[in-house]
């Protein structure tokens, strides 16, 4: 797949060796540099992967804008880059859920290390947009049974009560027949097991705290680990889920 990348800094030498270190590494990736975010935003244009310096171009407010776009038209979100000088704003930028934070002067290595695993979650992305799971539905009126085709895109989260499973979406809540090791070992990467009755879809989570709540691209925030509930609060294997999954830090 073409991947479009967009480099925003006020730097225009710096936007040019970005460019340059992208093409050594992924030379049939498009690429499109951008001196302010007026120009980035007047564009128009949607792109896989965008690098935002914070300073000189509000980097901060170009992600918002972004954010919001995806959010009012169900689009996947793109990975957000911060490259900037200033350490100061990296918890801002997590709040608009950035992939990764990178300090200037940009290690050549470092540099090459994130991007490489930014090229392989816009991958995954894509191939979760195709993806979907047959979830066995039996209906408590008739006693019928259904089922029903929901892509992995659309799943919140997955929760286990009473022996009984039920999954969350962006099309409504289904009660459904399985288990939940047979879920959390069928359904990828992108979801993660925060406790042995929740499998969450990470593509979905917008923000994240000791209360590890998320919320979908059209809903409001979906609370699936409260105080008293016997789930406990994000833990060391999540920081490592994170680790591996974007590249963050909870």
């Amino acid at each position: 797949m073409e991947v479009r990348i967009a480099v925003c800094d006020s730097d225009i030498e710096f936007c040019k060796d970005l460019g340059n270190m992208i093409a050594a590494h992924r030379p049939e990736a498009r690429v499109e540099s951008f001196s302010s975010a007026a120009d980035l935003l007047q564009a128009g244009r949607d792109f896989h992967i965008y690098f935002l310096d914070i300073k000189g171009v509000s980097g901060l407010d170009i992600a918002r804008k972004i954010r919001e776009h995806q959010a009012q038209n169900g689009k996947i979100r793109s990975i957000i880059i911060f490259v900037t000088g200033y350490r100061e704003h990296m918890e801002e930028a997590f709040d608009v859920q950035a992939f990764h934070y990178l300090l200037k002067p940009v290690q050549r290595d470092k540099f090459v290390q994130v991007l490489g695993r930014a090229l392989q979650e816009v991958e995954f992305r894509a191939k979760q947009e195709e993806e979907y799971v047959l979830l066995k539905i039996t209906s408590h009126q008739t006693g019928s049974k259904d089922t029903r085709k929901v892509f992995l895109r659309d799943i919140y989260y997955i929760e286990s009560n009473n022996k009984k499973v039920t999954v969350h979406t962006t099309g409504g809540t289904y009660e459904v027949q399985g288990t939940m090791d047979e879920f959390a070992s069928g359904l990828g990467p992108a979801f993660y097991r925060c406790h042995r009755c929740y499998l969450v879809n990470f593509a979905m989570v917008s923000s994240y705290n000791q209360n590890c709540a998320i919320q979908g691209r059209r809903t409001e925030t979906a609370a699936f680990r409260k105080s008293g509930s016997g789930c406990a609060a994000p833990n060391r294997g999540f920081a490592g889920y994170l680790w591996r999954y974007a590249g963050a830090a909870p």
